[in-house]
């Protein structure tokens, strides 16, 4: 019996261990797995293509020149070191330095300034919102249409669209008795 108990107390020991390593080893490949890049957070499990499509801006193709430049396209995110993902960074922000094609860009032929760039994360946001402003100042249709709420590609209104303070057709309530279907009426012919 002295046997048996030594037996499950080590047990119990070695399972208690095993919890608290578990806990060190789990935080600690927690923090490893979620990368910041870009201003944005992202899955250090998944390989780089895959991952930095995560980041506004950013599509499958450039993602794909990006990991093919860099020459991780295989490596997950978080095999990466800093001055790995320091690289990376780099080439995300400055695309026009490497030899990545301008029809892969979002911006092309910018009117201020008339270069072709990339834009990711919040100048990407903010270029939009200002090219939005700039069509409501200047009043042409997309710029109304854009400040009145409605659809600006030519959609048809009609039908889509419709979620507002109007929906539907109101009608008035009818007075009892006077009705196209009332039986007093059907009776009458």
């Amino acid at each position: 019996m002295a046997d048996e108990k030594t037996q499950k107390k080590e047990k119990v020991e070695k399972t208690d261990k095993k919890k608290e390593e578990k806990k060190e080893f789990g935080s600690d490949k927690r923090l490893k797995n979620i990368i910041r890049l870009g201003e944005t957070n992202l899955d250090g499990n998944r390989k780089v293509q895959h991952a930095i499509m995560g980041i506004s801006g950013i599509s499958y193709s450039l993602s794909h020149a990006i990991a093919d430049i860099s020459g991780f396209g295989n490596k997950k995110l978080s095999e990466l070191s800093e001055h790995d993902l320091s690289k990376l960074e780099d080439i995300i922000n400055n695309t026009e330095k490497y030899k990545i094609p301008s029809w892969m860009f979002n911006r092309r032929k910018d009117p201020e300034k008339g270069d072709t760039f990339h834009l990711t994360t919040s100048q990407l946001d903010l270029t939009e919102k200002n090219d939005i402003d700039r069509m409501k100042k200047i009043r042409c249709y997309k710029g109304v249409r854009h400040s009145l709420g409605q659809p600006v590609r030519g959609q048809r209104t009609r039908s889509s669209f419709r979620s507002g303070s109007t929906i539907g057709v109101q009608r008035s309530k009818a007075k009892p008795g006077s009705g196209a279907g009332s039986k007093e009426d059907k009776g009458k012919k």
